[in-house]
């Protein structure tokens, strides 16, 4: 049987400090984590091995009694708790593999550091009537009914355990300005505050991952909520907005300050400006989320006519689009 080394999993040797083996599993976790690699079911099972490695090691106590019994330690803790005073050891109370005990010099199980363990499965069957010895010892200590003990994990019959956990998910709602200039947020998940760092870019229902940072090392998915805008209107990275002009500026053309979200800047319109028509502003819209750079801002003119006139308007009005001469635009 090959049992998982959970050192090796984590690629760090049996003396790698808490910090050493915190940074391989992160490093891990990221490379192999189903987000990252959708479908690939190699990925996924490199991830629930990181997981149940980092589950161990990264607990001093859990550490401990693994580089002592490997990756059967927990079966030992389960027998020792359940039968006390059991086994055949009479200088180790408890202790099977302590002096005196019938494993006596098996210091670990499937070769995680122990001297004579090696990659073995230890198996014992209980006989019919008279059968006894390590076959009734091991009926008692591990309660295996079923006729076999297999200490290659949890006893039989009992699922198990996964390190892996679904993310927990957190909304954070934003304006269109923090989402072009980025942002903080603090999110309270299970009674913790945290303050989350909205990145440039961000759109309506993107997410942004903070690894470990969730209930029990789970993973805090950040969704963020934009905020509808009275003037912007968002296509991905490009913007749209309306600018009303005059109809002097329509028709005799004129620089037009317009507002974006970088500022303000002169549009010019030429003579003869229609209104709907529509001007691009380059890099003016939102910034890109991967890759640099950014859209475009898109600029819809609105012609406004003026609404009261004076007589003498209204007549030098008539004598000019006499002299225009327009013809009718519906012909």
């Amino acid at each position: 049987m090959d049992v998982r080394d959970y050192y090796q999993t984590l690629g760090v040797p049996k003396s790698a400090t808490a910090a050493e083996i915190k940074k391989a599993f992160r490093k891990l976790a990221r490379e192999n984590h189903p987000d990252k690699k959708p479908g690939d079911g190699a990925a996924e099972q490199r991830f629930k091995d990181v997981n149940e490695a980092n589950e161990v090691l990264s607990d001093p106590d859990k550490r401990t009694k693994y580089d002592r019994f490997g990756k059967d330690w927990e079966a030992y803790e389960r027998a020792a708790k359940a039968n006390p005073g059991g086994g055949r050891s009479t200088s180790t109370a408890g202790d099977p593999f302590g002096p005196g005990g019938p494993f006596a010099g098996y210091t670990g199980f499937g070769g995680a550091g122990g001297s004579g363990g090696g990659n073995v499965r230890y198996e014992f069957r209980t006989g019919g009537a008279g059968s006894g010895g390590f076959s009734d010892f091991f009926e008692t200590l591990f309660g295996n009914g079923a006729g076999a003990a297999d200490l290659r994990g949890a006893p039989r019959g009992r699922p198990a355990s996964s390190a892996v956990f679904a993310p927990v998910e957190a909304i954070a709602e934003i304006t269109l300005e923090e989402a072009f200039h980025g942002a903080s947020r603090i999110v309270e998940v299970a009674g913790r505050r945290l303050e989350v760092t909205i990145p440039r870019g961000v759109d309506n229902g993107s997410r942004v991952r903070l690894t470990g940072k969730g209930p029990d090392g789970r993973d805090l998915v950040v969704i963020t909520k934009l905020q509808p805008h009275s003037v912007f209107t968002r296509r991905g990275t490009d913007l749209d907005r309306e600018v009303p002009v005059t109809l002097r500026e329509a028709i005799l053309g004129a620089e037009v300050p317009v507002r974006t979200l970088k500022g303000r800047v002169l549009l010019k319109l030429p003579a003869g400006t229609q209104t709907g028509r529509s001007f691009r502003l380059t890099g003016q819209g939102m910034p890109k989320l991967k890759g640099g750079g950014a859209g475009d801002l898109y600029v819809r003119v609105r012609v406004v006519l003026p609404s009261k006139l004076t007589d003498e308007a209204r007549d030098a009005a008539a004598t000019f689009l006499e002299l225009a001469d327009q013809p009718d635009p519906r012909t």
